[in-house]
């Protein structure tokens, strides 16, 4: 069985168990509740051992400068939908031509506290593209085990504060790389999903 069939079988799983997901940063305190629509890809590295395609956005940028984050942004109007905008995304960010990517599916949306309402894409990619980051936006590109970032624990809750309220995030730290935030909370969700 290919990885892809693999995944797809592990995803409708998630369902069928009754899983809890996060279902955003802080509902509560968004006042917009449908939020502006974005797509993420989930590219994982069709190997032995695969693993899970993520940038560091550059310093430059006016939001979330600096952090790790999934290749992925808005859903443009000319965009067939969130697969559409993540395929499309992942091709401007890192190069990835969005035809080397198998669909797996839509895994569970995402309401960030910056009122984004996150649409994640889960598909298989093959290894050692030479995929080149856009300058602009992508500071690195790193791949990190798909078996780290499933297990349950690698996700460490953090408290802090933001906006004067006090929040639960989730991080998970590969090498120097920090992944926290909706980032990570869309692992999380992921790995709740894909769990045996």
């Amino acid at each position: 069985m290919t990885l892809a069939a693999r995944l797809r079988v592990r995803m409708a799983a998630g369902d069928a168990r009754g899983t809890v997901f996060l279902p955003g940063d802080d509902i509560d305190g968004v006042e917009d509740a449908n939020g502006t629509p974005a797509a993420v890809l989930f590219a994982i590295t069709d190997r032995p051992e695969p693993g899970v395609l993520l940038t560091r956005r550059t310093d430059t940028l006016r939001a979330h400068a600096g952090q790790v984050a999934l290749p992925g942004g808005r859903i443009d109007p000319g965009d067939d939908g969130p697969v559409a905008a993540a395929l499309r995304e992942a091709e401007e960010e890192i190069g990835l031509p969005r035809h080397l990517a198998e669909i797996v599916g839509i895994a569970d949306r995402y309401r960030t506290v910056t009122g984004y309402d996150v649409t994640p894409v889960v598909a298989v990619v093959p290894p050692d593209l030479p995929l080149v980051p856009q300058e602009a936006e992508v500071a690195k590109l790193f791949e990190v085990p798909l078996a780290f970032l499933l297990a349950p624990e690698n996700h460490a809750p953090r408290t802090m504060i933001w906006r004067g309220r006090e929040r639960t995030i989730y991080e998970m730290t590969w090498d120097d790389n920090r992944i926290w935030g909706a980032t990570a909370a869309m692992i999380v969700n992921l790995a709740r999903r894909l769990a045996i």
